[in-house]
């Protein structure tokens, strides 16, 4: 959270890039604090240290910003777990939590909202329902003082719309992500590049792509998208192995799967994704292909750790905390080469 002359969104942008940590719904799923499926982050309330610890762990690894655990705390997805409500507490405790990590580390606070499988093109009633639940989740990022609200995994750009209109409305800052499957376009037609430029004529900061597609199948966008767009991009992968014929998380196959899950469907998508997670080195790599293509707002969606981010912090150039204990293979017993390591154990390394 920053001060009246701390530098804001636009101002830290214009220093550098910036890096935002995401990834909080797979992470704490994976350490036991909440449900795949439903994806509602309840932890907030019923674990909060967990939530404040990743929070500070990410700004350890080199993240830029706290963002504000709210997504999928909307109205919408509160009622199909029947808690709407704690609607307004699981908001206003994730707001209270991400701003005493930022205030104490000197990051950026966001708020957040997302995608509320509500939006439907063809049915109008559902436009004013979902700018009302944009609005009430906005409204508490305003009244946390956020530096600005990040709206992301868009697939419909009208949805998009409806979130950066909510937060203009509110005179906050705005990053907008969007998501394209396996078509470079939104589900309502426009094109990425064009749905993009609407958005950043509409007064988006920073325009994207979040979620879905991993690092190989997300690059190949990026430069086109510098290009088309007069705006800082940003480009926030999932940590995953994507490629040209399964470019999304959701269409990754696993012909373990079936034994692991239990089921004769082979879809690794949500809890049998780990097979096809990124290095770290994958990450550094593709944070250096995205810089190369002019990305400024950097980041990591579903299935990012801390060391990812540290990877992409280390990729830019930077030192964070967490470089303090980066890999440091001179001083291994096998694999060592500093002169003080015994040479019977240096020997055996080729019968590892």
């Amino acid at each position: 959270m920053t001060s009246e002359t701390t530098p804001g969104l636009r101002e830290r942008l214009a220093q550098g890039p910036l890096i935002c940590a995401e990834g909080y719904v797979f992470e704490l799923e994976r350490r036991g604090y909440l449900q795949a499926g439903p994806f509602v982050p309840e932890v907030v309330l019923e674990h909060p240290e967990q939530v404040q610890a990743l929070h500070e762990e990410f700004v350890h690894a080199g993240s830029d910003v706290v963002q504000a655990f709210t997504y999928y705390s909307h109205r919408e997805k509160m009622r199909l777990v029947g808690k709407e409500d704690l609607l307004e507490p699981i908001n206003r405790q994730a707001l209270e939590i991400a701003s005493g990590v930022a205030g104490r580390n000197g990051s950026l606070l966001a708020g957040n909202v997302c995608n509320t499988n509500v939006y439907d093109p063809g049915d109008e009633a559902t436009y004013a329902q979902v700018r009302s639940m944009f609005d009430e989740q906005v409204g508490w990022a305003a009244n946390a003082n956020a530096d600005f609200v990040i709206g992301e995994t868009f697939r419909y750009l009208g949805e998009a719309e409806l979130a950066l209109a909510a937060i203009r409305e509110a005179g906050l800052p705005s990053v907008i992500t969007l998501v394209v499957d396996h078509d470079d376009a939104m589900r309502d037609g426009p094109a990425l590049n064009d749905a993009c430029q609407r958005l950043v004529d509409a007064g988006a900061d920073v325009v994207g792509l979040n979620c879905s597609r991993g690092p190989a199948t997300m690059v190949p966008l990026l430069a086109p998208l510098v290009d088309a767009v007069d705006a800082p991009i940003a480009a926030l992968p999932v940590p995953y192995r994507t490629t040209t014929a399964e470019p999304t998380m959701q269409s990754l196959r696993d012909p373990w799967a079936a034994a692991v899950e239990g089921t004769e469907e082979d879809r690794a998508f949500p809890t049998g994704l780990d097979p096809f997670t990124c290095t770290r080195h994958e990450v550094a790599e593709f944070t250096t292909a995205a810089a190369a293509a002019g990305v400024q707002y950097f980041g990591l969606c579903c299935g990012a750790a801390p060391h990812h981010v540290r990877a992409m912090a280390e990729a830019l150039g930077r030192t964070p905390p967490a470089s303090r204990y980066s890999t440091d293979m001179s001083r291994h017993a096998y694999f060592g080469t500093d002169p003080s390591l015994r040479s019977n154990m240096r020997e055996y390394r080729e019968r590892l």
